[in-house]
């Protein structure tokens, strides 16, 4: 932790090639800084809509089904996020790694990247859903659901589970054109599996009448033919790396450069994971299932914003490591201005529009009045925060950046582990369900200006050890 990444040992040792030949991506160290930004964060921020919109149409359709569907496709939703928490560390290994060494011109290092965070990647994905198969009826047990709640969210959990490798290794494919400067492709791609999932959606669950099972079948053919479509762009069109093999012999040189870097973030994410559904225990044992709807719905509204700051963050996150790999700080530094600010001022507005009209954005999705009059007051609460929120995922990007990603982990972890002895003190003194938004709420303020202040205070260092 913070050594240079132009030191000998961190790039591998890797002799440099003619960077010319790696076709199809872009070099972020020279040109305008706010328009590569923008054309880096636009199709990023795109993908993550489309990838969160997943989730958003099958609430929304569910939602038509009542608030007791909503809860169990809710629980599921907590591990398909530990499954997408899982995908960050190699999504995140292979930003960074391919980016930075797209940034110091070596064409074998950026293709041995690629190749082993596809294979890690593989792997990971094929145990982790085959685990969750296996042991689905007692994980869903863990929410406490009724019994018929219960039963919905486990063969809704098992039909999601045939899509969630495709998805998984689909996330390393987007790494890896984010990493190129080719952030248009994932958000063409995935908006393709979206159109499909937004079609399939109300002919699986209503006009056939599978119920929340079609809407699992829904998102798992999309997923599959998002899949299929980075597959042709890698491999038949060969979009970016000729020739580029999707599995490889795993090499210790390169494994553990990625290891390095993806895990905390896949740590993080997946603490936060297991975390949120503890909380979803306590909301669902202190609110019944309109306290888990409420929860897992809000949570699901509230990624809107957070994946408008992902994306800047993310776009932010390759800039950064290809100019620091460069050593072109001033560039490094004015992407990071630009960015903070962009990002602040959208969380301002998220913030009036969670405050003020909270109650009609969650109505939209579940238009139950008991399910909106609760949702209005988590919305209200959690509102608070955005600003804050907006803040650590962008300190996020410049930590990854620079090839720094235990900070924000510690950050991170820390801050979500104080929401469960928080929620228990606020439920316990008479704040009820609202208690554990405020506990959310006030957790994601102190991670905000934890992440501000650690990365000013290490902010010398970071550079002065990178040569200029």
């Amino acid at each position: 932790m913070g050594r240079s990444i132009t030191n000998s040992d961190a790039l591998l040792s890797i002799t440099h090639h003619s960077f010319h030949t790696m076709q199809g991506t872009r070099d972020l160290t020279t040109g305008p800084i706010l328009h590569q930004l923008f054309k880096l964060a636009g199709p990023i921020m795109a993908t993550s809509f489309v990838q969160m919109a997943y989730s958003l149409t099958d609430m929304a359709w569910v939602g038509r089904l009542g608030s007791e569907a909503v809860a169990a496709i809710g629980a599921v939703g907590i591990l398909t996020w530990m499954s997408s928490s899982l995908s960050l560390l190699n999504k995140v290994g292979t930003e960074v790694s391919v980016a930075q060494a797209i940034g110091q011109k070596d064409e074998t290092a950026a293709r041995a990247f690629a190749s082993h965070n596809i294979t890690i990647a593989s792997i990971i994905a094929l145990s982790w859903c085959t685990l969750l198969f296996i042991f689905a009826r007692p994980v869903i047990s863990l929410f406490s659901l009724e019994a018929e709640i219960s039963a919905t969210a486990v063969s809704y959990l098992r039909l999601v589970l045939s899509g969630l490798p495709f998805y998984i290794v689909s996330a390393t494919f987007t790494g890896l054109f984010n990493a190129s400067g080719r952030s248009q492709t994932p958000f063409a791609i995935n908006a393709v599996g979206l159109v499909l999932n937004i079609v399939l959606d109300p002919l699986f669950i209503f006009v056939i009448g599978w119920g929340t099972d079609g809407a699992a079948i829904a998102t798992a053919l999309s997923q599959l033919s998002v899949f299929l479509l980075f597959i042709y762009r890698l491999k038949v069109k060969q979009t970016l790396f000729p020739h580029l093999s999707l599995f490889t012999r795993l090499k210790r040189r390169y494994t553990s450069r990625i290891l390095h870097l993806g895990t905390p973030a896949a740590l993080l994410n997946l603490a936060f994971a297991f975390i949120n559904m503890y909380m979803c225990k306590i909301a669902a044992s202190t609110g019944g299932h309109i306290g888990l709807m409420t929860l897992t719905a809000g949570g699901q509204i509230e990624a809107i914003t957070w994946n408008t700051a992902q994306g800047f963050s993310t776009a932010l996150s390759s800039f950064v490591a290809q100019n620091y790999a460069a050593g072109k700080v001033y560039r490094v530094l004015k992407a990071y201005r630009t960015t903070l600010w962009l990002t602040g001022c959208i969380g301002f507005v998220c913030t009036f529009l969670f405050v003020f009209l909270g109650k009609e954005i969650f109505a939209v999705f579940v238009p139950e009045e008991a399910a909106y009059m609760a949702g209005s007051v988590f919305m209200r609460i959690d509102g608070y925060s955005q600003v804050f929120m907006m803040l650590e995922i962008t300190m996020e990007g410049m930590f990854y950046g620079t090839g720094r990603s235990v900070q924000p982990a510690v950050i991170s972890i820390g801050g979500n582990v104080l929401r469960i002895p928080l929620s228990v003190y606020l439920v316990s003194i008479g704040l009820g369900v609202s208690g554990i938004w405020w506990a959310i709420s006030l957790s994601s303020i102190l991670k905000g200006a934890c992440a501000l202040l650690w990365f000013h205070h290490m902010k010398k260092r970071i550079f002065s050890v990178n040569t200029l």
